[in-house]
C-alpha cells in the first residue's frame, strides 16, 4: 500500500508540470502570432474619418465643414479636449488642428491650457 502523503506529493506534481507545459504552449503560440509575416501593425484606434490620399491637401470648403462639425461639438460639449471632441465630429484630434486654429483666429473659440490639457469653449460675444 502506498502512503497517502506520496501520493498527493505525485499528484501535486503531475499537476505542476501540466500547468508549465500548458504555460509554455501559449506562450510558444504567441510568440508564433506575433512574427507572422501577415501580422497586421494597424494603429490601436483607428480614425473615424475618411482616409486622404497621401500629399493630397484638404479643400477650403472641406476645412469649413470640418470646422463647423468641430464648432458644434464645442459648444455641446463646452470645457472637453479635443480628444473628446475628435470622435464627435468623426476626425482625429490631428485633423482637427487646421479647423480649430481657424476658429479661435475668427474670435468664435477659445482655449484654456497647453498642450493636451487645451481645453476649448465657444465664446459669448458670438463673433
Amino acid at each position: 500500500m502506498k502512503n497517502p502523503s506520496q501520493t498527493l506529493s505525485e499528484q501535486l506534481g503531475q499537476l505542476v508540470r501540466e500547468h508549465l507545459e500548458a504555460t509554455h504552449r501559449s506562450a510558444a503560440e504567441a510568440v508564433e502570432r506575433a512574427f507572422e509575416p501577415s501580422a497586421s501593425f494597424a494603429r490601436a484606434t483607428p480614425s473615424r474619418a475618411p482616409a486622404r490620399a497621401a500629399g493630397r491637401r484638404r479643400a477650403p470648403d472641406e476645412i469649413a465643414a470640418l470646422g463647423e462639425r468641430l464648432y458644434a461639438a464645442v459648444a455641446a460639449e463646452s470645457g472637453e479636449t479635443m480628444a473628446v471632441l475628435a470622435p464627435t465630429v468623426g476626425a482625429t484630434p490631428r485633423e482637427l488642428h487646421r479647423p480649430m486654429a481657424t476658429l479661435k483666429r475668427d474670435g468664435r473659440v477659445r482655449s484654456v491650457g497647453q498642450r493636451h490639457q487645451t481645453r476649448y469653449y465657444p465664446t459669448t460675444d458670438g463673433r
